[in-house]
């Protein structure tokens, strides 16, 4: 007889429990038009991921259960397999749950709840321990929950069990390179237990995340014979013959050959679900003539297009000319709105107000800082007028070793570039550049400056920024301590200023924006360090 499952990859809403259980009732009827027996949809598709503390309220649950009700009574003529919480004896349990006639006919309990990087489900979730193996048009299926295809114990019990076919729902966050390792994993699982693995993650930002779709089928032989794109919302039809092999009824989509082009998208989607879902109008950001600046904004454009995005530049009395000309070039390749207001007046302003106090003491950092700080007030105003958005335009390089102003270029509501280092900054703002020149081919090849002094370069205060990442790389996200980075061949010097730097800005990073997290390791829920430290 065989089946026809239908992955819908979703981007719910956070806390929206309704209007995400109004989308999988749309979805499943979709499906059933489209010839599907069976619609599946990724694991707590109903609260979205990850619910954080929203778990710890028991309206939350009542609010699931009544959601589940009504998609029981809605819902005919369609199998459906979809993710929420379910509190019963023992606690509360991440759940798949297979309704079929206005019934939930199956329940399975997530067994390996992570608890690492971005992870907190032992914080809420009880852990379930045996498998659910239910029947559909003579098939006999199998459940698991995101984790659960990352060891090995659920996929065996499953099979043992007598599934022929295993669907695995997922929220499984992006990050770069991830997609290869997905497939490998469930390929494994696939060919050392010999069922078909239906693999179907949740797309869309939620805050820092972004979830990447990318859903796909492997085979028994753990062939991957069907994929989703990533980062949109879409469906992937999957035909199974009457012993459970996955039919290779078209060609899977090829995955990407360059780890810039899904960093991007990551970037862009990130941005996207954070201003639309937050209520702004659009954004708003400081263009500097930058490299920085200039990759943020064809971001945002990209994202939120650009009658919704404004560009606001600032000259002071050390920007220069070229600055100016370039950030203007860029927003009129982009077609957005420029603006200049300068900062000169209100900068001298606060220097002569500050005088007295100043009195006797030479220029240093303090007056940079306070140029930055009257960008941030006018961006900010700005900002609160029209109610758009303001993006930062600091990289992960800057955030690492403090070299950004707190309530100056820091200001601001989210961070598009918070997780990218700089090295990366050039090689995405390459790969935009290859879809349509965008960016002034100058704001890539100048050296990148501040501008907040006479003749300032980066690389007056900050090693070579190759030098720089590869540090912090070793440093923050493989946590390399000091010696071990110095035995690598790297300056002693450097080394500890870097590493020193990274230390003492803590504090910095504590008050920043959120941003799209796109490495194993980003500043935020990955990497939880104390202010005040003394080790």
């Amino acid at each position: 007889m065989g089946c026809r499952i239908q992955i819908v990859q979703m981007n719910p809403l956070v806390g929206d429990i309704a209007g995400n259980a109004e989308r999988v009732i749309r979805e499943a009827a979709r499906a059933r038009g489209a010839g599907a027996d069976m619609a599946v949809f990724p694991e707590l598709v109903l609260t979205g991921y990850p619910p954080e503390d929203l778990l710890l309220r028991p309206e939350l649950v009542q609010r699931v259960e009544a959601a589940l009700a009504r998609i029981q009574s809605e819902v005919s003529g369609i199998t459906l397999v979809l993710g929420y919480p379910r509190r019963s004896v023992g606690g509360l349990f991440n759940v798949a749950g297979v309704i079929r006639g206005g019934e939930i006919v199956a329940e399975y309990a997530k067994q390996h709840l992570p608890n690492y990087s971005v992870f907190d489900e032992k914080r809420y979730f009880q852990p379930g321990a045996t498998p659910t193996v239910f029947e559909h048009r003579g098939l006999r299926i199998g459940l698991s929950v995101c984790e659960d295809v990352w060891q090995d114990g659920p996929t065996r019990q499953a099979a043992a069990a007598g599934a022929q076919i295993l669907i695995n729902i997922n929220a499984s966050p992006f990050h770069a390179d991830k997609n290869a390792e997905r497939e490998g994993q469930v390929a494994r699982l696939a060919r050392d237990h010999g069922v078909s693995i239906l693999y179907a993650n949740l797309v869309g930002g939620q805050d820092e995340l972004v979830f990447d779709g990318a859903s796909f089928v492997a085979d028994r032989s753990g062939r991957v014979v069907a994929r989703a794109p990533g980062f949109v919302e879409t469906h992937l039809l999957q035909s199974f013959d009457d012993d459970g092999s996955a039919l290779a009824d078209t060609p899977a989509t090829v995955l990407p050959e360059d780890t810039e082009q899904d960093i991007y998208a990551a970037l862009v989607l990130g941005v996207r679900d954070y201003v639309r879902k937050n209520g702004f109008s659009g954004a708003v950001l400081g263009l500097s003539g930058g490299i920085d600046s200039a990759l943020s904004l064809a971001i945002a454009v990209d994202a939120l297009g650009a009658e919704s995005v404004e560009g606001v530049l600032m000259p002071s009395r050390y920007t220069a000319e070229i600055s100016n000309a370039d950030a203007l070039e860029q927003a009129r390749v982009l077609g957005i709105t420029a603006r200049t207001i300068s900062i000169e007046p209100a900068f001298q302003c606060f220097l002569e107000m500050l005088e007295p106090a100043f009195t006797g003491q030479p220029a240093d950092v303090t007056e940079e800082n306070i140029q930055a700080r009257c960008r941030g007030v006018i961006l900010m105003a700005i900002s609160n007028k029209t109610r758009r958005i303001l993006l930062t335009t600091s990289n992960k390089s800057e955030m690492a070793v403090g070299y950004s102003t707190l309530y100056g270029d820091m200001a601001g509501g989210f961070a598009p570039l918070k997780d990218v280092p700089k090295t990366l900054v050039y090689r995405l703002a390459a790969y935009r550049n290859r879809c349509s020149a965008v960016i002034p081919e100058r704001v890539i090849t100048r050296a990148p400056s501040a501008e907040l002094r006479p003749d300032q370069t980066d690389q007056d205060s900050l090693p070579p920024y190759e030098v720089l990442d590869a540090i912090l790389k070793l440093y923050i996200e493989e946590d390399e301590g000091t010696q071990a980075i110095i035995a690598r061949g790297y300056a002693v010097d450097v080394v500890q200023r870097v590493t020193r730097l990274v230390d003492r800005s803590e504090f910095k990073r504590r008050q920043a924006s959120p941003g799209v997290r796109i490495s194993r390791r980003a500043f935020g829920r990955d990497r939880r360090y104390p202010m005040t430290s003394g080790f």
